[in-house]
């Protein structure tokens, strides 16, 4: 279980980046189901005042020493620089010896890197700073075309909303769907975006506001159980199947039938967790069509069977959570919990 929470700052943190583990970890949330986290916020020294990049200094409240029994240890975005506080750079090794999850954002990458944890690792940082990381850890496999990379106990990210994916996803991970998705609610952030989506498309804004696959994204959602084809996709969207392609492309960064298998797989997720359908039930209500089609795609996606997912997930707290999904009402009509 994810209890304890340690945030490594060093000098040069940025506010953004350390407000994100903040948020997701830092926050009393169980009034809303999700269980409290030890949080902490450590430095190479206690009580020592740290530089940020925005003219202000942070106070951490613990040293090192407060890694030693946490179960995940982030180090959020600081400024890139030649060299880490070797203390630093030890503590975070300790933590990942023993078995604690890590995770960076952001820059954060370029500390785990200085420690050597990234070495034969897939993992990802801005992709601004792509290049720069490749030239400085060879040994690392860098994917600067995606939002995060979990690698088990070493999870890394891009940006700063990336950053939340990446926190969000490893609730969800460890904690399951409810409480990442109480989360997101009260952050009004949407619960899940897929790892796997490009960082920077060519046009994160559709030139023309009326084009964007928005108002589509919400009907497929709303209607994942119905059959749907490029072509009429297409038609409702009022563009052509080769324009449309290019619009998944640019502002999702997959294609519409991608796209839609992971709805579908997350819906599956939710219908594991919260409901007692059986599994080809699931796959009638997520459009798969049937169990074998379910369950090729949820292993693919998830990387184990929706029976094994149902076995670990099924009995968790469960809080509601702020996106109800297509057929919310029909199972709890169905005897779901």
């Amino acid at each position: 279980m994810l209890t304890t929470v340690a945030v490594v700052l060093v000098d040069g943190v940025a506010p953004f980046e350390f407000g994100v583990l903040c948020e997701v970890f830092g926050v009393d949330r169980s009034p809303d189901g999700v269980p409290p986290f030890d949080f902490r916020v450590c430095g190479e020294n206690a009580g020592a005042p740290l530089s940020t990049g925005a003219g202000f200094r942070v106070i951490p409240s613990h040293g090192l020493e407060a890694l030693r029994d946490a179960d995940l240890v982030a180090v959020p975005a600081a400024t890139i620089r030649e060299d880490y506080p070797p203390a630093v750079l030890d503590a975070l090794r300790a933590a990942h010896r023993r078995g604690a999850t890590l995770l960076s954002v952001c820059s954060g990458a370029f500390v785990l890197g200085a420690a050597g944890l990234l070495d034969h690792r897939r993992c990802t940082t801005h992709w601004s700073y792509v290049d720069a990381f490749a030239r400085r850890f060879p040994l690392a496999r860098v994917d600067g075309d995606v939002l995060f990379v979990d690698d088990g106990t070493v999870l890394t990210s891009a940006g700063t909303a990336a950053g939340i994916d990446a926190c969000l996803h490893l609730v969800r991970r460890e904690l399951g769907s409810a409480a990442a998705n109480a989360i997101a609610r009260k952050m009004v952030v949407a619960p899940h975006r897929e790892g796997g989506q490009r960082q920077f498309v060519d046009l994160p804004v559709p030139e023309d506001p009326g084009a964007s696959l928005q108002p589509l994204l919400g009907w497929m959602r709303e209607n994942l159980g119905a059959r749907h084809s490029v072509a009429e996709l297409a038609q409702r969207a009022r563009m052509s199947p080769r324009t449309l392609a290019r619009r998944f492309s640019t502002e999702i960064g997959t294609t519409p039938h991608k796209w839609l298998t992971l709805q579908r797989v997350l819906h599956a997720r939710h219908l594991l967790e919260e409901t007692s359908l059986d599994i080809e039930e699931i796959a009638h209500e997520t459009g798969m069509g049937n169990s074998a089609l379910l369950r090729h795609h949820f292993r693919k996606i998830v990387g184990v069977t929706p029976k094994d997912y149902r076995a670990a997930f099924a009995d968790r707290p469960a809080a509601p959570g702020p996106y109800p999904s297509p057929a919310a009402d029909g199972d709890r009509r169905r005897g779901g919990r």
